[in-house]
């Protein structure tokens, strides 16, 4: 399982998403959060330099059992965590099924049941094809960092299962997440905006905070963003993550 380290500080553990590397997921924002952080950049399952496993499908659980074992690896004992796209859902499950693993949680494009993504979109993985990705970023990457660049076929056809498989996870787990969530989508995402605002509801936000106070969690959608787009987003990134990150901890509720 392939990782990088770069800066020091407080560990940030960063999970790309389906098809992504290190490179293509968070290239540009590595570099900025690395100067007050200790950033563990990770690949999956498959992705990047690191290999497939034959028989073994890609699932969310596979990828926290792997991040936890790595974080065990590296006798870290608490980290933050951000994760994009597939990789905000495989630290949603990480926070769920570990939770003395985890501090703080940025989650971009997270989804925690498959409507919370456009029909359209559900609907464009039947198109998911190496043909289809041919020259895109994510072939690139691959052909350049994979062990066996030859299984681009593979992975793409094992991706396409990953992304049709039903995603319904209980509300009750969300809900029970204690650490502190940050939720960024863009305005023109494949997750829709009704989405991200349910998780916040269901983390304890959508309420006056005049009257109520703030909850713990926050929620922000970025103008003009694609999915795509979103992790390139630095302008905009860097001014809500690290102030969230470095606030100090809340009491845990009880």
């Amino acid at each position: 399982m392939y990782y990088e380290i770069h800066g020091t500080g407080q560990p940030l553990v960063l999970l790309p998403g389906a098809l992504s590397g290190i490179g293509s997921a968070f290239g540009k924002l590595i570099p900025l959060l690395a100067r007050t952080r200790q950033v563990i950049a990770v690949e999956l399952q498959g992705y990047g330099h690191t290999a497939d496993i034959a028989d073994r499908p890609l699932s969310y659980e596979c990828y926290a059992e792997d991040t936890a074992a790595l974080l065990e690896h590296l006798r870290l004992k608490q980290v933050d965590i951000l994760g994009y796209s597939s990789g905000a859902g495989t630290a949603l499950q990480v926070a769920i099924r570990y939770p003395h693993l985890v501090q703080k949680l940025v989650l971009c494009s997270v989804t925690y049941t498959s409507s919370g993504i456009y029909p359209e979109m559900r609907a464009g993985i039947e198109e998911l094809t190496p043909e289809f990705l041919a020259g895109s970023p994510y072939e690139q990457e691959y052909l350049q960092s994979a062990p066996r660049p030859q299984d681009w076929p593979q992975l793409v056809a094992k991706a396409k299962a990953f992304n049709k498989q039903v995603q319904e996870w209980p509300a009750a787990d969300v809900k029970g997440i204690q650490s502190p969530v940050l939720l960024i989508a863009g305005d023109s995402d494949l997750v829709c905006p009704e989405h991200i605002a349910e998780i916040f509801r269901l983390l304890g936000g959508g309420q006056p905070g005049d009257l109520l106070g703030l909850p713990t969690s926050q929620m922000a959608i970025l103008p003009g963003t694609t999915h795509m787009e979103l992790t390139a987003r630095t302008d905009l990134l860097m001014a809500i993550i690290p102030p969230f990150l470095d606030a100090p901890m809340p009491a845990r509720k009880v």
